[in-house]
């Protein structure tokens, strides 16, 4: 198959309008239509208008030892419902939650505003959190289990992979970062792993991705997100 402009753009084309089922699409139909050149996001057309948040709560230090922060991305659960493999963020929250309560470990989510990278995110949730074990969460669904003290690459799990992870992964998850905080022995999540994946979901991973880096706002940092 000739690869070309009209093939690269037709592809664009139908992987927006996947996003915009998916809740990840751009603000009305007329933008889909515009010309890619348009649509380039160098400071003047956004994917999605600017989410207010305006009389949220900041988050706040934890003090309970068996305290887990989620940090979830900028667009999770406004402009982005879904994982890139199609699972609600209603459910990957849910699930997380219920694998952290499993091990008797209680969990407060917030909402990182002020980086997009799931490193970082995982990080300012882990130095958030009363137990100073936290979890990221992009929107697209890669996710880090990390520890306060640690630098922001060397977490305790990554997982890349957001297409071919499952709810039973993301509640595995939970209870590993559980018994990091008991201090128990841990072992490392298996995850299905598959080379084609990269290629396969790269212009879907990088459009979502715009879409949460578009939603930054770092004057307000992290937010309480739970029950918003």
């Amino acid at each position: 198959m000739e690869v070309n402009e009209q093939l690269i753009r037709a592809i664009t084309q139908a992987v927006v309008e996947q996003l915009h089922k998916n809740g990840a699409q751009p603000q009305t139909q007329a933008e889909m239509q515009q010309p890619s050149s348009t649509q380039e996001l160098a400071g003047r057309t956004r994917m999605r208008p600017k989410h207010s948040y305006e009389g949220a709560a900041r988050a706040v230090q934890g003090t309970d030892p068996k305290e887990i922060v989620i940090g979830v991305g900028a667009a999770f659960q406004t402009e982005i419902n879904k994982t890139m493999g199609g699972i609600p963020l209603d459910e990957v929250l849910r699930n997380v939650k219920a694998g952290i309560e499993e091990e008797g470990m209680t969990s407060r989510v917030v909402k990182v505003l002020d980086t997009s990278d799931v490193c970082f995110m995982a990080l300012q949730a882990a130095k958030l959190s009363g137990s100073g074990i936290g979890i990221g969460i992009q929107s697209k669904g890669t996710t880090v289990i990390h520890q306060k003290d640690l630098y922001p690459l060397s977490n305790l799990e990554l997982f890349p992979q957001a297409p071919l992870m499952d709810l039973e992964t993301y509640r595995k998850i939970g209870r590993n970062a559980a018994r990091y905080v008991k201090g128990e022995k841990v072992t490392p999540i298996e995850c299905t792993n598959d080379p084609m994946v990269r290629a396969k979901y790269q212009v879907k991973a990088a459009l979502m991705h715009i879409v949460e880096t578009e939603q930054l706002d770092p004057e307000k940092g992290m937010i309480e997100w739970e029950g918003r």
